[in-house]
């Protein structure tokens, strides 16, 4: 039996600013601070062997606050840019209320929640699933298998296409689906690598 943990990165400054993000390197607020110190609290009592995130400085930061709280800071750390958040394309930076005037709330609607859809010159989420899954499967899975507890920090796209794979969520579904930052969530797996146990902590 292994245990898998997925984390958003806490509150960034463009979370803050009400802007999009995707994959512009933005650091953490204090609250964001405050939330990965909170999501150690939460984690204390569980052992990890090793810890995944992304390339972009809010999922490392918060991760390393995570493993300076529960005392891991010796574990294997492995940063890729399969983890990344989508890229947003020519709408990051943008307020996100600002878009919406100019394009209609529908239309911003489908670019963020949408599976199949991108946003203008960016990635969609179908894109996004097809780097971080084929990535999960050759380089986490194996890991799970041998039994090892294993922590992942990301972002809510990478994040929200992981929970798409292990949870069987539909691309339909998966549009109502939004992963809060600085909330684990917890998945007990088999040999196997059946999830047994899921859960928000």
């Amino acid at each position: 039996m292994s245990l898998l943990v997925l984390v958003r990165h806490g509150q960034s400054v463009y979370n803050l600013e009400n802007r999009f993000t995707g994959t512009v390197d933005i650091g953490l607020t204090p609250l964001g601070e405050e939330e990965a110190k909170q999501t150690g609290e939460k984690l204390k009592e569980y052992s990890f062997d090793r810890a995944y995130t992304s390339m972009l400085i809010r999922a490392q930061e918060s991760l390393r606050i995570i493993l300076e709280v529960i005392t891991q800071t010796n574990i294997p750390v492995i940063k890729n840019a399969a983890l990344n958040e989508r890229m947003y394309g020519s709408l990051q930076g943008l307020n996100k209320e600002e878009t919406t005037k100019k394009y209609g709330e529908a239309q911003v609607e489908i670019w963020r929640r949408s599976y199949a859809v991108s946003p203008p010159d960016g990635e969609s989420l179908a894109a996004t699933f097809a780097r971080t899954v084929p990535y999960y499967k050759t380089e986490i899975e194996p890991k799970l298998r041998a039994g090892q507890n294993v922590l992942i920090v990301a972002h809510g796209n990478s994040l929200r296409s992981l929970m798409m794979y292990l949870e069987n969520i539909s691309p339909e579904a998966i549009a109502k689906v939004n992963m809060s930052t600085g909330v684990p969530r917890m998945y007990t797996l088999n040999t196997e690598l059946k999830v047994l146990a899921v859960a928000y902590l």
